[in-house]
């Protein structure tokens, strides 16, 4: 299991569309927390606004970011928060500032109250706690990733709580050094300044987003001692600060800076320090040619290497910053048996070019056209690498981290998305560019089955097994959340996912397949039980087909970009195909509705529903099949009309329900003296 996973499984699973295809991006997805240069506002509990009152304002936040030549940095952080309620009293009660001891300090010179009838507390440095960052607890060679935490007690609401935080830095890429600053802009934060002094002496490219120009700009010094000194000022409840926030649309931060000439020349600095620990040892040759041996095809041994690194190597998931680029050795990898992402690749590299074989460590998660940015590694988010079998330069990618991604499997978020390959300084690489794209297809076809078995008992309670066999991106989310989750809790996880299929019952088994068994599709089996799921007593009974949802994309989503419409987006091609059977009390007739079948170039669906029986006993089953295939990723903008309607037949047909019907001495029988006015529940 992964140490400090990225998303809860349950938020996880809830998020599951699970028979949709349109999967752009992962939810296990999410933006990093760093541990670099980048402005933070002294707390990871950042108050949240809403109607009214928010619980704790903001009334000042300063900050100033202090570099020298040598690529150190200070970074002062000033706030003044006033409390508003009890929410924000809890919201501030403690203060943490996450670090690197390796190549940061945090100094916390002041924290005090001040109470709204006067007087003023001093929180005292016995309330200022410094201990391992707790995603690195069980860990011991990433326990330099600290976090200071001060206790703030007696803080009330009407209090004003004041801090100020001070961390010193050593750039882990000295003597080069970068920055990202974004403003607040929301009603949280009154009044923000931030102060930029950089030395005159060094190169620097910097871009400030025209929307939040700096109000100051001016030099002091002379010769050597020359430094460059820029001011924002924001009153951002004012009319200035309205219309600026307002302004600004952009994704991009508003101070960005760097000191890095192009981006190849990150690529080879990033690239001395992955192939510095990639030396084959002793220890990793060993290893390499253990896990290599009963392979006989040079894909073979790297599949087997990426089973043992992605399974065997527990991830320990910390922002792709947060250890200063320094990796661990490939050995003491292997010995402790864990390591970050990065190192995971790094791991990974060593042992395939141990059984001569290529591989490069790459970063991804950088958005698209990243290479027109300022060259800075904290555009990225996650560690790839790249490998293939040297024959005619194939080649594929992996992500060992996910610990149970199939081989040769990317999350959705990462593929089509630009790679940013860490390339030594070589002749061979000398014009190579070192951004790439991650291919956009899967390594097998996605599917997904569903078979739902029921049983409709006389009093009206429902029974069902549900079936999931799942190929693609909604198998690596469920790989994952049941991979992470206890098995003794995999029931709330099967909770969510009948839930998600609109079924409203009590789970009351779960079963799924081993999450690391990737060579096969993954499976979940739930029994789920609806009491009074019909109502006998309303004449007729309607039912819809026990099937889960299918889920298109909605053509009002189309995004405008430069006055014309966009493409709509079908996400991974994927073969949906689900059916249903539900076993009717005896005594009970029943009428079915027409299936339906639409073909398209990007898409097809068709639909059947049958009635089949009675058989001896005198029952009926209803069958009902669904079958939806997404053929192409997009459809064009000039074809909405069609999608349209494509969409609407097959939101119509969805619609359609079966129509029961049962003498009243069958239901008189079956409840004899009870009144039912129970309306059918629909899934």
């Amino acid at each position: 299991m992964k140490l400090g996973a990225a998303v809860t499984v349950f938020v996880l699973a809830a998020a599951l569309p699970v028979l949709s295809a349109q999967q752009p991006g992962d939810p296990s997805s999410k933006a990093p927390t760093t541990f670099d240069q980048k402005s933070h506002q002294g707390t990871d509990n950042k108050p949240a606004t809403g109607a009214g009152q928010t619980p704790a304002q903001i009334e000042l936040l300063e900050t100033h970011i202090r570099f020298e030549t040598d690529g150190s940095s200070r970074k002062e952080v000033h706030a003044r928060v006033r409390i508003n309620t009890e929410l924000g009293t809890r919201q501030f009660a403690r203060l943490n500032f996450d670090y690197n001891r390796a190549f940061e300090t945090v100094e916390i010179p002041l924290a005090r109250i001040t109470h709204a009838g006067g007087g003023t507390a001093d929180i005292l440095p016995s309330a200022v706690t410094d201990q391992p960052n707790p995603i690195v607890v069980d860990a011991p060679a990433y326990q330099d990733i600290r976090r200071k935490t001060v206790r703030i007690l007696g803080l009330q609401p009407t209090d004003i709580l004041e801090y100020r935080v001070v961390t010193t830095a050593h750039a882990p890429l000295a003597p080069d050094f970068y920055l990202f600053h974004t403003f607040a802009k929301d009603a949280i934060v009154t009044q923000e300044q931030f102060e930029l002094n950089l030395p005159s002496s060094r190169d620097v490219q910097l871009r400030v987003n025209p929307a939040t120009a700096p109000s100051y700009e001016g030099k002091t010094g002379e010769g050597s001692e020359s430094r460059m000194i820029r001011r924002w000022e924001y009153r951002w409840n004012s009319p200035e600060g309205k219309a600026k926030s307002s302004q600004d649309l952009s994704t991009e931060p508003d101070v960005a800076l760097t000191t890095f000439t192009s981006w190849k020349q990150l690529s080879t600095r990033l690239a001395e320090k992955f192939e510095a620990t990639e030396n084959i040892t002793p220890v990793v040759l060993e290893k390499s040619n253990d896990l290599t041996k009963s392979a006989e095809k040079p894909e073979e041994k790297i599949e087997a290497i990426y089973d043992f690194v992605s399974q065997k190597i527990t991830t320990v998931e910390l922002p792709l910053e947060s250890n200063g680029f320094r990796p661990r050795p490939p050995a003491e990898i292997l010995s402790t048996g864990y390591a970050t992402p990065e190192d995971k690749m790094v791991l990974f590299s060593a042992l395939t070019r141990a059984a001569h074989m290529p591989a490069i460590v790459a970063f991804a998660g950088a958005p698209d056209e990243a290479e027109k940015l300022l060259p800075r590694p904290s555009l990225f988010s996650h560690a790839l690498v790249w490998t293939g079998t040297g024959k005619e330069g194939r080649g594929f990618w992996l992500d060992p981290s996910t610990e149970v991604a199939p081989f040769r499997m990317i999350g959705a978020n990462l593929r089509g998305k630009p790679a940013f390959l860490l390339l030594p300084d070589t002749r061979e690489n000398s014009s190579q560019s070192p951004w790439v794209s991650v291919p956009v297809d899967l390594p097998f076809a996605a599917s997904q089955h569903v078979n739902v078995d029921s049983v409709l008992a006389a009093d009206g309670q429902l029974s069902a097994k549900v079936h999931y066999s799942l190929r693609g991106d909604n198998e690596l989310l469920l790989r994952v959340a049941f991979h992470q989750t206890p098995k003794e809790k995999w029931g709330d996880l099967a909770q969510l996912l009948s839930i998600s299929d609109g079924f409203r019952g009590q789970v009351a088994s779960v079963n799924a397949s081993d999450p690391s068994n990737t060579r096969q599709p993954f499976s979940v089996d739930y029994e789920i039980v609806m009491p009074k799921f019909v109502d006998w007593s309303k004449k007729p009974v309607r039912i819809p087909a026990l099937l889960p949802q299918l889920g298109l994309p909605d053509a009002s989503t189309m995004i405008i970009t430069g006055g014309a419409a966009s493409p709509i987006d079908l996400g991974t091609p994927l073969d949906v195909d689900t059916r249903a059977t539900l076993q009717l009390p005896a005594a009970t007739t029943a009428h079915a509705p027409t299936g339906t079948s639409v073909e398209r170039d990007y898409a097809t669906y068709a639909s059947k529903y049958l009635i089949q029986g009675p058989d001896s006993a005198g029952n009926v089953t209803l069958t009902a099949s669904r079958r939806l295939r997404f053929l192409l990723r997009e459809v064009p903008a000039s074809r909405v009309t069609d999608y349209k309607a494509f969409l609407h037949a097959v939101q119509n047909d969805e619609a359609q329900d079966f129509t029961l019907e049962r003498p009243a001495s069958a239901d008189d029988h079956a409840k004899p003296g009870v009144k039912k006015t129970f309306t059918p529940t629909q899934p």
